[in-house]
């Protein structure tokens, strides 16, 4: 009988479905030599996993890094400022120190940016090596003194301030290890030596050192990108300082001076010393202490403002103005110059003088020593005193430099008529140059002292003065100072057209123990353009002239200073927009005629009841020799303030404070 065939779902025949199946129990051996051989390669792969994830890591940040800088944020290359041991961040160029310009924006001083080349000497395996190789590539530097800094055991020390992109590149080139460059600023000055001693310059280090540099240093540091504007024109500047330099060579002197100023503001349009320095040339400060002589070769030093020196015949424009303000004189008044003054052992006498009496523009035109004393005497010493201190002769004159210097001038105690009388004519006062020009600069811009500054004000604005002389006094010293040009010693520094009035003035220079040097003289012109509407004021000095073939042996003002002024008018005039007054030269004549011998007018005719005839005897002359009479029939005026008494006894007279007065020994006539 045949079996039934399975169901579909049955289990196959001699096999167990879920736990009735007994487990598989079979064994395999493996050798223990497969068994570590196993071990190791486990080990491998996990290895390779961790080099293999580090790798993809770095790459990674490669990549980003890559990306970054060429995709994401394509900047320009930045330079990396020289890492110091103490100071690892990068360092950003600020703007630089302020700059200075002048009046019509031209720059007289910048900061430029450069690199610096610094070392760390203790980085240095070989000093004397590097510097060697230094000093191959810039050859400006000197091999012992590079030694010197790439020694010892300091972190620092500068190399070289100052490196074109070239030099540093050939530095770099080196690979000397120790060396780092350093982004600075360096002060370049483009007018050169046109300004010296009015910017005055900086250190290595950047900071001012004299001039204005120094007086507006925090102002120059901290507004960093500003621009000062000085009043100072550099034209006028160049111009200055060409014609002072040419009389100073043509008379082989050893310095000079210049000023030109604006006499309605104040303005100082240039201002020159001589000799001047190279403004690229760091400040070198020298404590030493130095003679008067010394300072006065010393091309630094600034003879316009801290220079002090005896003002001669120049002084004698302030001396007429003082009498016509306190009505001692007037034009047509005068003083005898026929005998010198004798005060006890002190003689005063005139440089070839008229030996008659002497009307004031006569005064003035043939600088009279003699009737210049007789002047001052007739004011007398307080007031001659208070008016000096009020023309601003007895103080510091505020201007924007920290070089001024204080006039020497007697103290009220000590002033007395011999000084009044030697001051008369410039001399026992010793005051600089820039005093001088702002004194004259009141005398013709109406009687209003303003001081003088060397920053440009605002165009129309007033400029606030003190009142000194009435505006009648300045119209009558503007007649004055022009009759001394076309009649009188300062003939040489007439110009056409410009109507140029003034006063020369030559004195002697004192000695370091008192009295006067033989045969060395300071000469000097002063004076104003035009002079029937003053706008400029001018001063030219120079220092020791020596006489020469053209000057038929002469070395005074008329010779040499006058002929500067003229040459300095003729130059700046047409710069400063002054056109020759051709038109109406026969009205401007006119405006300006001065008689040497002005009439009495016919309301001073009459003569007061008791008063002399003729001008009064000086108390200082002796008491035997008549007083002179006027060569002309008709009387003089007189002085409405007599004349000081002197002391009882003459030969008692104290000794002046200041410096000893003398015989003048100025040519006061015109050259010939």
């Amino acid at each position: 009988m045949n079996p039934l065939p399975p169901a579909p779902d049955a289990a196959p025949i001699g096999r167990t479905i879920g736990r009735d199946a007994p487990p598989r129990t079979d064994l395999v051996r493996v050798p223990r030599p497969e068994l570590a051989r196993r071990a190791v390669l486990e080990r491998s792969r996990r290895r390779l996993v961790v080099a293999a994830s580090g790798f993809g890591l770095l790459f990674a940040v490669v990549g980003f890094r890559l990306a970054d800088a060429t995709l994401i944020s394509p900047a320009e290359p930045r330079r990396l400022a020289a890492m110091s041991r103490f100071d690892t961040a990068p360092q950003e160029h600020l703007p630089g120190r302020g700059t200075i310009a002048d009046r019509n924006g031209e720059i007289l001083a910048v900061s430029l940016p450069v690199t610096a080349l610094y070392a760390n000497p203790q980085e240095i395996q070989n000093p004397a090596e590097a510097a060697r190789r230094l000093v191959q590539v810039l050859p400006q530097l000197d091999v012992e003194r590079v030694t010197a800094r790439l020694s010892g055991e300091r972190q620092f020390a500068y190399v070289a301030r100052a490196l074109t992109p070239r030099e540093q590149q050939a530095v770099n080139s080196l690979g000397i290890p120790g060396l780092y460059f350093q982004q600075a600023e360096r002060r370049v000055y483009p007018q050169g030596r046109a300004a010296a001693h009015i910017l005055g310059g900086v250190d290595v280090d950047g900071n001012g050192t004299a001039g204005v540099e120094k007086y507006f240093d925090e102002r120059l540091r901290l507004r960093r990108g500003d621009q000062l504007r000085l009043a100072v024109d550099v034209r006028v500047q160049l111009a200055l300082r060409d014609s002072v330099q040419r009389a100073i060579t043509e008379f082989n002197g050893i310095g000079g001076a210049g000023i030109l100023m604006d006499v309605q503001t104040g303005e100082v349009l240039g201002m020159v010393s001589l000799p001047d320095f190279d403004l690229s040339e760091p400040v070198r400060i020298d404590n030493t202490p130095q003679s008067r002589e010394e300072q006065g070769q010393n091309p630094r030093f600034n003879r316009t403002t801290v220079g002090v020196y005896e003002p001669g015949s120049t002084f004698k424009l302030l001396t007429a103005a003082m009498a016509l303000e306190l009505g001692t004189i007037n034009v047509w008044g005068g003083y005898d110059a026929s005998r010198p003054i004798r005060f006890g052992r002190f003689t005063i006498n005139d440089y070839r003088g008229k030996n008659r009496w002497l009307a004031l523009p006569e005064i003035l035109a043939y600088s009279s020593n003699l009737a210049s004393a007789h002047m001052a005497a007739a004011v007398g010493p307080q007031r001659h005193r208070d008016f000096m201190v009020r023309m601003g002769m007895g103080s510091r004159l505020p201007i924007e430099l920290p070089e001024t210097a204080v006039p020497l001038i007697p103290t009220p105690n000590s002033w007395r008529e011999i000084n009044t009388m030697t001051i008369g004519f410039g001399h026992g006062i010793s005051v600089t140059p820039l005093h001088v020009i702002t004194g004259v600069s009141a005398i013709v811009n109406g009687g209003i002292l303003r001081p003088p500054t060397l920053i440009a004000r605002e165009p129309g604005v007033p400029v606030e003065g003190t009142r000194v002389l009435s505006e009648r006094t300045s119209d009558t010293m503007r007649r004055l100072m022009r009759l001394v040009v076309t009649e009188g010693s300062g003939k040489s520094a007439d110009v056409p057209g410009y109507f140029v009035g003034g006063k020369t003035g030559t004195a002697q220079k004192t000695g370091p123990r008192g009295g006067y040097l033989e045969n060395k003289r300071i000469t000097a012109f002063v004076g104003a353009f035009p002079m029937n509407a003053p706008r400029y004021a001018l001063y030219v000095m120079v220092d020791e002239p020596k006489p020469n073939a053209r000057s038929h042996g002469f070395a005074t003002a008329g010779w040499v200073a006058a002929p500067a002024a003229g040459m300095v008018v003729r130059q700046v005039a047409p710069i400063l927009g002054m056109a020759p007054e051709t038109d109406r030269v026969p009205e401007i004549q006119a405006s300006l005629a001065m008689p040497l011998q002005p009439g009495r007018p016919p309301a001073a005719a009459a003569r007061p009841a008791g008063a002399p005839a003729t001008p009064p005897r000086p108390a200082t002359q002796p008491a035997a020799q008549p007083a002179a009479t006027p060569p002309q029939p008709q009387p003089r005026a007189i002085p409405t303030a007599p004349t000081a008494a002197a002391p009882a006894r003459a030969a008692e007279a104290p000794r002046p404070a200041a410096a000893p007065p003398a015989a003048q020994r100025e040519a006061s006539l015109a050259p010939r």
